[in-house]
């Protein structure tokens, strides 16, 4: 397993209560398979893939990637790292280009990236689906599917193994969603990406290799 939660608890506190998102929540991901976290909005479904990504905390259990609990690792370095993550809102820089937003993670990460940086930006850019025409405008000059992808590509730009996006298609219509769908499944399946998206969309969650239902806070399977 690349990535394990284990009897994870995330609550706010009311007072003297407690009002638990998360519950002793347990699951376990693994390279190579495409994995949705369905859940309606307020199911906590969010606030597990921020957990999963180092982006909160949880007030129990752990997070642990590739056997060692991600507070060992240290979050900053857990996310620069280690995993990509991709926003339903892009959270690309618009005084950018394309390329130029992909060379972002690619200037910080401790991880091996060949020397040419600019050259593998454009080539995983084209890989996406976004030419060097494109590649070469400002990010705000592009279409939300288009965006959607730069931001795909910034989340690769590490070459990281583990893929974490949330809502990823909830701005695009239906044609660009299952192109990014798509692009999901090639990731994992001819790449040998773990890749977990969260969203409500349940058209999207039967395309995965399994399904992870939240429901006030109780995470199932459909294994």
């Amino acid at each position: 397993m690349i990535l394990e939660a284990k009897n994870l608890d995330y609550y706010y506190q009311d007072g003297e209560s407690r009002r638990y998102i998360l519950r002793d929540t347990n699951a376990s991901f693994e390279k190579g398979k495409f994995y949705t976290i369905l859940g309606q909005s307020g199911s906590g479904k969010t606030s597990f893939l921020a957990l999963l990504s180092a982006l909160d905390s949880p007030q129990g259990g752990s997070v642990v990637y590739d056997g060692k609990d991600i507070k060992q690792i240290g979050y900053e370095n857990y996310r620069r790292n280690h995993i990509g993550i991709i926003f339903q809102s892009y959270n690309l820089i618009p005084s950018l280009t394309a390329v130029e937003n992909v060379l972002v993670p690619m200037s910080i990460t401790e991880n091996d990236i060949p020397e040419d940086k600019k050259e593998v930006a454009y080539n995983l850019l084209d890989y996406i689906g976004i030419v060097k025409s494109k590649a070469d405008r400002y990010v705000n000059k592009l279409s939300g599917g288009e965006q959607q992808r730069v931001a795909i590509a910034r989340a690769l730009a590490t070459n990281v193994e583990l893929i974490l996006a949330d809502e990823p298609t909830g701005n695009l219509d239906e044609e660009m969603e299952q192109e990014i769908i798509d692009i999901f499944k090639k990731l994992a399946h001819e790449h040998q990406k773990c890749v977990i998206v969260v969203t409500h969309s349940n058209e999207i969650a039967q395309q995965s290799d399994q399904i992870f239902t939240l429901k006030k806070g109780v995470l199932s399977t459909n294994e």
